[in-house]
């Protein structure tokens, strides 16, 4: 499909520093824990990472095409487009998050996504309440029986996405790219607000027609109702008090 907001290309991957021994000998552990390590960009070489616990390590722009992963933890590791995996590796089921994975009925709450490249991820019926999804890519994302409460997704490009059957209480939409988004079908709107949101010529009449008690919920952050913050929208597309209230 066609994508925008192509990153930038990446300078050249260096060599692994010196403290890349140092993950080889943690490694031949098989018990190593390096959960949350930073590798972005890195060239990690002939690295056996087998059983190596990798949950929310970053991952992005590096090099693991010598790598040896079978059986590693890589819940929530963060790659991105860039990310060089070897050869025949199913890194998009891995639990690992990054364009195009395989997150149905992941259990993401309150992962921080800030900014991440998740264009084409799969996420019917994911679990995201309190995720923050600030500045995420993420066109033309199916979010259909999603629990995404609380999450917050301010500045996040989101056309095209969809979300019927999806818990939305007290979700943050401010100035979040909604065009083209759908929102028939979602479960509940209570205290979701939209300030600053584009898109709404296509979904603000639909989204005021719905019940009162959803309407007239309280967003504290925010400081609005979610009916507050749809009436207030102007012909631009912008409410008072601007996405950062």
């Amino acid at each position: 499909m066609p994508m925008d907001h192509h990153p930038s290309r990446p300078t050249p991957i260096p060599d692994a520093p010196p403290q890349g021994g140092t993950i080889m000998a943690e490694a031949d552990d098989r018990t190593a824990d390096v959960r949350g390590t930073n590798w972005q960009g890195r060239r990690l070489g002939a690295v056996d990472l087998r059983g190596v616990k990798l949950c929310r390590a970053d991952v992005r722009g590096a090099d693991l095409r010598e790598a040896r992963l079978e059986g590693a933890d890589l819940a929530l590791a963060r790659y991105d487009g860039f990310t060089r995996w070897p050869p025949g590796f199913a890194y998009a089921r891995s639990g690992a998050v990054g364009p195009g994975a395989k997150l149905g009925g992941a259990f993401l709450n309150t992962a921080d996504l800030r900014g991440m490249d998740l264009r084409g991820a799969f996420m019917l019926g994911v679990y995201l309440s309190g995720a923050d999804c600030r500045g995420a890519l993420m066109q033309d994302t199916g979010f259909a029986n999603g629990d995404l409460r609380r999450s917050r997704f301010c500045g996040a490009l989101l056309t095209g996405s969809r979300f019927a059957y999806a818990q939305l209480e007290g979700c943050d939409f401010r100035a979040a790219d909604l065009r083209g988004a759908d929102f028939s079908a979602v479960e509940s709107i209570a205290g979701a607000v939209f300030t600053g949101a584009l898109g709404w010529e296509g979904w603000r009449d639909e989204l005021l027609s719905r019940p009162c008690q959803e309407l007239d919920c309280w967003n504290r952050l925010a400081r609005c109702t979610t009916r507050e913050s749809l009436e207030a929208i102007d012909a631009h597309g912008n409410t008072p008090g601007g996405p950062h209230g």
